[in-house]
């Protein structure tokens, strides 16, 4: 049997929230996060069958359903039991009155009133502990289904994010996990008491007198009709609401993304005239949907008002006729109330459940997407040389019919530095994605220390890579804390070291704070040369044994690309180097240069033995003096 939960930190992360949130009553129980992994396995196109993954979550959580399920009629005995008991005392005041003082009918009056209040009074321990059965299962529930699209997400090739737009991932994990808790908790707190609620109380009425069933069979539709008459009209305003409250919103996004043109061209008044008709779209929008709940809900008063003053008639006439008791009008006022109300509560549950279905069918679409990492099985790898081997390796990418990679053969030592050169398209980034394994070659092979790629274990085996991409990529915090990112310990002597050998202490003395200085979002307190050394010092401080520097210095200017090229230097001694340029020459010391065109290798050699050939690197060396030349000219 597989282990039911993950981890196996939940102990420290419960600790770390209750010192966060003060939340000491929390238990170490209710801190562990189910695996619901299981829920979406199978055949892709059966599990996105939306009602039979809401099936597999129900026997997931199977015990505390009957359990929650088992409580709620102890819950709700004061529904049912306070009305029977009401009626049985007005029969007994009414017999008393009429015949005088019974002690027969006296115990019958104490012991109805006794069982009513203490109906009554249990309710609060019984529905605290079916909160805490309930709120326990919803919000382990929504964890693990969280816990779940992030596990996936992080196992999700790179190709597959990069198809699926950032926007519409965060929609489903935001949108869709709530509108699925939504769901869940719509099911626990109204489908199953209201389902109860109606067959308990129907059943009461079926017991007690056939006649007044039937008259609650032939007024109840008229609910039902009220609810499919303005079923359309609110779901068409709720949906214009919706859909004018995202627009406005995507246009407020628009605007504040756009503050520095906008303010840069005055044209901030233009920008308020715009986001303000937006808003007078939402407002009116916004009154159409109060206008509708006012008419349903004024309408549902009314017609519920009548049916009941009805149903009250009825039972007049009943009682009158000594077919029921004076007590039993009360008793059946009750239950129709119940089933009138239950039935349209059902009707209005439709329109939660279609959503939340929906919400789950967007999720699995994740949860049973194919373009994983598959880690099972696959070799361990604490240490490698870098020894880096290309066998005739060819990469087309999906629903592609050309190669962008094409029979590329290539033999790497251990500690050598290559640099890969070409105009854009030419394959070199892509070869770089395929040393780091998000990419995975459609033919040939990759070696790492003679071993196949394939076979290793690629979580481990990045352990030993290191890599600077052309943008460089912080996140809001303190430069300590972007170098440092996702190590669990290191030496103040080895941040030093690297901090030297990136050359951040060119900046660093100047900054208030050093290494605790915030950098904002993004870095942008920073300047891309800035930035550029903080990721390479990123890189040092794993300590790998393989560096891939992908244009690290194409988008600075020169004196940044100055500081940043003699962090680069300071860095690949000792390493596997694999270096893509824009600059070529920022490559003249390295042991091997790769000449890409159209995804094949066209020439490869070193800096002075490709010059000398006059081939195509001396032609692209040539266009770069050329360019740069222009852009001096351009500047002077």
């Amino acid at each position: 049997m597989s282990k039911n939960y993950f981890g196996g930190k939940n102990k420290k992360l419960l600790e770390d929230a209750e010192e966060e949130y003060n939340v000491s009553s929390v238990r170490e129980e209710e801190a562990k996060i189910p695996n619901y992994d299981h829920i979406f396995n199978g055949e892709s196109e059966n599990v996105r069958k939306k009602t039979k993954i809401l099936k597999k979550f129900a026997k997931a959580n199977v015990k505390s359903l009957f359990w929650s399920t088992l409580i709620y009629f102890f819950q709700a005995l004061p529904v049912w039991v306070v009305p029977i008991c009401t009626a049985n005392i007005i029969d007994a005041v009414t017999i008393i009155s009429e015949q005088g003082f019974n002690e027969n009918i006296t115990v019958y009056f104490i012991v109805n009133a006794v069982v009513a209040i203490l109906s009554i009074a249990i309710n609060v321990p019984i529905t605290v502990l079916r909160w805490r059965i309930v709120s326990k299962m919803l919000r382990r529930a929504s964890a693990g289904l969280k816990s779940a699209v992030v596990r996936k997400l992080q196992h999700l090739s790179i190709t597959y994010h990069k198809d699926m737009q950032s926007g519409k991932i965060q929609a489903k994990f935001l949108r869709d996990v709530e509108s699925v808790d939504g769901l869940f908790n719509a099911i626990m707190f109204s489908f199953i008491p209201t389902v109860i609620g109606v067959v308990v109380s129907s059943a009461i009425s079926v017991y007690k007198n056939i006649y007044v069933s039937l008259f609650f069979l032939v007024v109840v539709p008229f609910n039902v009709w009220l609810t499919f008459a303005f079923r359309n009209k609110i779901r068409q305003t709720n949906k214009d609401f919706r859909i004018k409250t995202e627009n406005m919103s995507a246009q407020l996004t628009t605007m504040m993304e756009m503050t520095p043109v906008t303010k840069s061209h005055g044209l901030q008044m233009r920008e308020i005239a715009s986001l303000n008709h937006s808003i007078a779209k939402v407002t009116v929008s916004g009154y159409g949907v109060d206008k509708v709940n006012a008419y349903f809900g004024s309408w549902a008063f009314v017609i519920h008002n009548i049916l009941s003053f009805l149903c009250l008639l009825f039972c007049c006439f009943l009682a009158v006729n000594k077919i029921i008791s004076v007590g039993e009008i009360i008793l059946y006022q009750s239950m129709f109330a119940s089933i009138s109300g239950g039935i349209s509560s059902l009707i209005g549950f439709a329109p939660v459940m279609g959503k939340g279905l929906d919400a789950l069918s967007s999720i699995s679409e994740i949860m049973t997407a194919t373009e994983v990492e598959n880690t099972f099985g696959k070799i361990q790898v604490d240490k490698i040389d870098g020894e880096v081997e290309f066998k005739n390796v060819s990469y087309r990418y999906p629903d592609s019919k050309t190669d962008v990679i094409k029979d590329f053969s290539l033999k790497v030592d251990s500690g050598k530095c290559v640099a890969f050169v070409g105009s854009s398209g030419s394959g070199k980034s892509t070869i770089m994605n395929l040393i780091i394994g998000l990419l995975t070659p459609t033919d040939g092979q990759i070696l790492i220390d003679g071993k196949p790629m394939e076979e290793l274990d690629l979580i481990n085996y990045r352990h030993n890579i290191s890599v600077v991409p052309q943008n460089s990529i912080l996140f809001s915090g303190t430069i300590r804390e972007n170098i440092t990112y996702g190590l669990d310990g290191y030496s103040e002597e080895m941040l030093s070291k690297v901090v030297e050998m990136a050359n951040i202490n060119e900046f660093i003395n100047d900054l208030s704070d050093g290494l605790d200085t915030q950098v904002g979002e993004h870095g942008d307190k920073l300047s891309g040369g800035q930035k550029q050394r903080i990721t390479i010092a990123r890189a040092l401080i794993r300590d790998p044994k393989i560096l891939i520097l992908d244009e690290a210095t194409s988008a600075l200017d020169n004196i940044s690309e100055y500081h940043v090229q003699k962090a680069i230097s300071a860095s690949i001694s000792g390493r596997t180097t694999f270096i893509v340029a824009h600059r070529l020459s920022t490559i003249r010391n390295a042991d091997l240069i790769v000449v890409m065109e159209d995804g094949s290798m066209v020439e490869s050699g070193s800096y002075e033995e490709l010059m000398e050939k006059k081939g195509k690197f001396y032609e692209l060396k040539s266009l770069n003096d050329m360019n740069s030349k222009l852009a001096e000219s351009a500047l002077a």
